[in-house]
């Protein structure tokens, strides 16, 4: 199994909306739904772990919360600076979900 945190973004959200309407229509059904929503989470992890080699920097102003839960940290930041190489961006809020990085699949 491979962590589902991707389903949020826009692309996994338009995604699971236009698997919802292929269903609606009955052009696929909710069993194979499910394999295609499976099978984004294993590539999407997989292709960020294989595929970016970016690195950035950051440092908050303030860590408002932090848990750590089933082996996964979540991280409530205020006042964070983002820095890649000459790039810098600032927020006032940043929510930070980590998992392990290695696969999951393989540690079973």
């Amino acid at each position: 199994m491979s962590y589902q945190l991707y389903r949020n973004t826009t692309i996994g959200n338009t995604l699971q909306e236009s698997l919802d309407e292929l269903i609606q229509y009955g052009q696929i059904t909710p069993a194979l739904a499910v394999k295609v929503l499976l099978q984004f989470d294993k590539s999407i992890n997989q292709a960020l772990s294989n595929r970016v080699k970016s690195r950035l920097t950051f440092k908050a102003g303030k860590l408002n919360t932090y848990r750590f839960c089933d082996n996964v940290w979540t991280f409530m930041l205020n006042d964070v600076e983002f820095r890649e190489v000459q790039e810098l961006a600032k927020v006032e809020k940043v929510k930070i979900v980590a998992c392990d990085g290695k696969n999951v699949d393989d540690r079973r």
